[in-house]
């Protein structure tokens, strides 16, 4: 039981140094532990209630830095609404074609960014595709519990400075983990223990998160895109193994 805890609280506090230095990320640590130990529902409804604190606390932080209001929100609101139709793929089309087609994307931008480093893709362009963007998302969220793999690809290809990518994706994550929550209580996937649970997870991720912050404010910006795409690797990994689970 002590060793099962002390587990859960490094993951936890693994979670926050890489969500303190790159905005994102918290939870493809913190996750694949918690499902080791327990299951993936629980470990889901525990994760979003400190998702929620984390990124109050970085939107806020660089809410001078993040892109223009009607890009950043609209971003974040199509990937609410994404969220809801999320549910309903979930329930109609097997997930493992989804996280395959996803993996294979993001595998794929990887691969373009490594061949090609500094192309990137414009704001104006992004402008045009942001919304549609936000809502496939938002449907990857609702339907894998994931949308890091759009949602960091994209913003990733803009090639924004990390003070920015922070500043805007922390809005995302919070407007859709808002949104998760009262859909997972209507699922019975949340309930008050969990809650419980969750709001005891703040403490060793945000505690963290300082720690990682100052780490990154010391590496070069070229070393925080590599740790972007390392972390999409990881993510698309675990989608893979999961497709085949």
């Amino acid at each position: 039981m002590i060793g099962e805890l002390g587990l859960i609280l490094l993951a936890l506090a693994l979670g926050g140094l890489i969500k303190g230095a790159v905005g994102a990320g918290a939870p493809v640590v913190a996750v694949p532990v918690l499902v080791l130990l327990f299951d993936v529902q629980l470990a889901v409804a525990v994760m979003v209630i400190p998702n929620v604190f984390s990124n109050v606390l970085q939107g806020w932080q660089y809410r001078d830095k993040a892109l223009p209001p009607r890009f950043t929100w609209g971003y974040a609101i199509t990937g609410a609404v994404g969220v809801a139709v999320g549910t309903w793929v979930l329930a109609t089309v097997p997930p493992r074609f989804l996280l395959l087609a996803v993996a294979a994307a993001v595998f794929g931008f990887i691969g373009f960014r490594i061949v090609r480093p500094h192309a990137v893709l414009s704001y104006r362009v992004a402008e045009i595709i942001v919304w549609p963007v936000g809502v496939a998302a938002g449907v990857l969220q609702g339907a894998t519990g994931i949308s890091a793999p759009i949602s960091i690809t994209f913003l990733n290809a803009m090639g924004l400075k990390r003070e920015t990518f922070i500043g805007t994706i922390s809005v995302f994550f919070l407007v859709i983990s808002v949104v998760q929550i009262p859909v997972l209580w209507v699922y019975g996937l949340l309930d008050w223990q969990r809650t419980l649970y969750g709001i005891a997870a703040i403490a060793p991720l945000m505690g963290f998160m300082p720690v990682g912050n100052f780490l990154a404010s010391k590496l070069p910006p070229k070393l925080f895109d590599r740790v972007i795409l390392a972390l999409l690797a990881v993510i698309a990994v675990r989608m893979i193994w999961k497709a085949f689970q």
